[in-house]
């Protein structure tokens, strides 16, 4: 390429009839100043260009680095995603193995407490049953006795006491049997 100093020492032959050498002159530092300008924005705009493209490779490879940088991020989301579900789901299972236990736990206490409810239902009854026997038994004693007090003379002898204290006896054993 040439450049404004090969302009300037350009040295041309001398002819008969030739230009005006002093408007040539004029002309050529003219075109050596305008192509000098051009050379040197040339020059500049190479450098900026140059500039331009470092800054661009730059930016290209944070552009990468980021995008790495997401597809990793995006990477450990999931991750954490599926993590989290899975213990969720962790978490879940043992809420219903537990739910499932307590309902368990607790229908067997149900049935224990209706077991506990008809044992208590049958000891009332026959707690019922002996106490009325026992109580019709003295009642027929009673009958009994007063039916012989009525039929007999007012007095007692002591073979009537004998068999009062019998029937106490029994009273007592009668009562004794019945746990009170």
């Amino acid at each position: 390429m040439i450049t404004p100093l090969d302009i300037q020492n350009k040295e041309f032959k001398r002819a008969f009839r030739g230009f005006k050498e002093s408007e040539v002159d004029e002309f050529l530092d003219e075109i050596i100043n305008d192509y000098e300008k051009v050379y040197k924005e040339n020059i500049e705009l190479k450098d900026k260009i140059l500039l331009l493209n470092e800054q661009i490779e730059k930016y290209n490879n944070l552009e990468d680095t980021l995008k790495e940088t997401l597809i990793v991020a995006q990477s450990t989301a999931d991750e954490v995603i599926g993590s989290a579900k899975e213990k969720a789901d962790l978490i879940v299972e043992d809420a219903n193995l537990q739910y499932k236990k307590l309902i368990e736990e607790a229908n067997n206490e149900v049935r224990e407490v209706q077991k506990e409810y008809e044992r208590l239902v049958k000891e009332m009854f026959i707690f019922k049953t002996r106490y009325r026997s026992f109580i019709e038994a003295q009642l027929e004693t009673l009958d009994e006795f007063y039916s012989k007090i009525e039929d007999s003379d007012v007095s007692i002898d002591t073979e009537s006491n004998n068999e009062l204290e019998l029937q106490d006896n029994e009273i007592e054993e009668d009562i004794d049997d019945l746990g009170a």
